[in-house]
């Protein structure tokens, strides 16, 4: 199996991959809402740890009750980049975790870097720039807040929640799209034959 028909294959299974998004902004909104509102800044990092780690299941969730797989097959290629990728954040989320019990304001935007910057594998997981632009724009939040803007600091965990929101759409609209374009190629050769 080449490169390309590998992260064909992770598009088709994860649906290109924006029940992830999606279900992380869900987790980030509440993070967030329990960070504005609640006693503790330590409640709203254990939110997002504990959350973050439940982001693959239940985004796993989601693909099921769309119907067709919602993993890859046991001994795909592809399957070794996926976990190693998940990895990385909540062993990242311990380090924004630490910067946030000194200053609790610095946990959010620390948090999108590391997010941000694990969505890098994706680019070659998936093939798609798409997650390029997501990790881009993460980054950048998280960094703008940290050393440009401190203002920031307080509602990066909403405009981290809106950025994965937002990111679900043309990942989702990418997918859809690749899908049509499969099953017109299909009917093409099951006609001309």
């Amino acid at each position: 199996m080449d490169v390309k028909e590998a992260q064909q294959d992770v598009r088709r299974a994860y649906r290109g991959g924006f029940s992830g998004p999606l279900v992380s902004a869900l987790v980030w909104v509440t993070a967030a809402a329990v960070y504005q509102w609640g006693s503790a800044a330590a409640a709203a990092m254990v939110v997002l740890f504990i959350g973050g780690m439940l982001i693959f299941p239940l985004s796993a969730l989601v693909l099921k009750a769309m119907g067709g797989p919602a993993f890859l097959p046991k001994k795909h290629p592809s399957n070794a980049l996926a976990m190693q990728s998940a990895f990385t954040v909540p062993l990242g989320l311990l380090v924004a975790i630490a910067l946030g019990t000194l200053a609790p304001s610095l946990f959010f935007p620390a948090s999108l870097i590391i997010v941000g910057a694990h969505y890098l594998t994706f680019i070659s997981l998936y093939g798609m720039r798409l997650y390029g632009v997501l990790a881009g724009v993460l980054v950048a939040v998280g960094a703008a807040a940290i050393f440009v803007v401190p203002t920031l600091r307080d509602a990066s965990g909403w405009i981290g929640a809106a950025v994965l929101l937002v990111s679900a759409i043309p990942l989702f609209i990418s997918h859809r799209a690749e899908e049509a374009a499969s099953v017109s190629v299909t009917r093409q050769v099951f006609e001309s034959s």
